[in-house]
């Protein structure tokens, strides 16, 4: 009888919800592990953004900067938020001594005096941001060409560097001032995240009719290409309604990976690392891995298209 009891003890437990998702988390490491990209060879730019707080837009920014790092890309983060966070995230210095984004801003530094290795990977470098970026909004009012700055400096940079880079990442604050008018102008594709909670929709309308004034009047370039689902939580009924109505209305620009609620990814940045770095194996990191896995895909495939 005891055989039997502990037979049918293991039975239950593999047919448990934490082993059928240990089980799932194995195979999709074991996918990644297998999978080859091929990048495009052309630099694209990104800003990272949504108006509405609390969505998970740095960590985004910082978390698919390194997985696409890891996937053999040079990436360059350009921190472009006064709180500094991606640059703690990816642990560069930022204090107020350190030339950063705001002397490319605002007394034209050249990028490539500024930008910093990343101690996570060679393939990943960073524009710091410090506390002086929080002036910047008032100063540039008075500034020639105050919305063009940040991408004149950029092409500088992309022209004359010495290693090609595979991807720019821009993190904006969540504000509509000259600093995100800034990123918006000096990028091609916006990356919006979009948190599985009450509300996610809002401000989103005001967001894409920001980019659409931007299109109009200072980069008909730009335009929004990939929506990534947030702090998804599978056990809630209200997180698949609203991954559903965003698919629903933008189902050519949402990826297919969804990043889950993570202990792990809330931890990571007070220990000054990504996801990616700080525990590599778990849901969150594996989550963004795949995005950044699918962000690649797409440019390849619609290059090819």
């Amino acid at each position: 009888m005891k055989q039997s009891g502990e037979s049918s003890g293991s039975a239950s437990f593999e047919d448990s919800p934490i082993a059928r998702e240990l089980a799932d988390l194995s195979a999709r490491r074991r996918a990644l592990e297998a999978v080859e990209v091929k990048l495009s060879g052309r630099t694209r730019v990104f800003t990272v953004s949504n108006q509405k707080g609390g969505v998970g837009k740095t960590t985004t920014a910082v978390n698919i900067s390194a997985a696409l790092a890891t996937l053999g890309a040079k990436v360059l983060v350009i921190d472009l938020d006064p709180q500094g966070n991606a640059s703690t995230a990816l642990g560069v210095p930022h204090n107020a001594d350190t030339a950063s984004i705001y002397d490319v801003l605002i007394d034209e530094f050249p990028l490539a005096d500024i930008i910093q290795t990343s101690p996570e990977s060679p393939n990943l470098l960073c524009a710091p941001s410090t506390i002086h970026l929080a002036g910047a909004e008032i100063e540039l009012v008075s500034q020639v060409a105050r919305e063009h700055r940040l991408r004149g400096a950029l092409r500088d940079y992309l022209a004359n560097a010495d290693n090609h880079l595979d991807f720019v990442i821009i993190d904006c604050p969540p504000s509509l001032g000259l600093l995100t008018i800034n990123a918006f102008t000096a990028a091609d594709e916006v990356l919006i995240p979009i948190q599985c909670e009450y509300y996610a929709l809002e401000g989103l309308s005001q967001l894409l009719g920001s980019v659409q004034m931007i299109q109009k009047h200072l980069n008909p370039g730009l335009h929004v290409s990939t929506i990534l689902l947030t702090m998804y939580d599978g056990r809630t009924r209200l997180a698949q309604q609203v991954a559903d109505e965003v698919r629903e209305h933008f189902s050519d620009e949402v990826l297919n990976t969804v990043i889950p609620r993570s202990v792990r990814v809330s931890e990571a940045p007070s220990f000054g690392q990504t996801v990616i770095a700080y525990d590599g194996q778990s849901a969150g990191a594996i989550a963004y891995r795949e995005a950044a896995v699918e962000i690649v895909a797409r440019d390849t495939t619609t290059k090819e298209d």
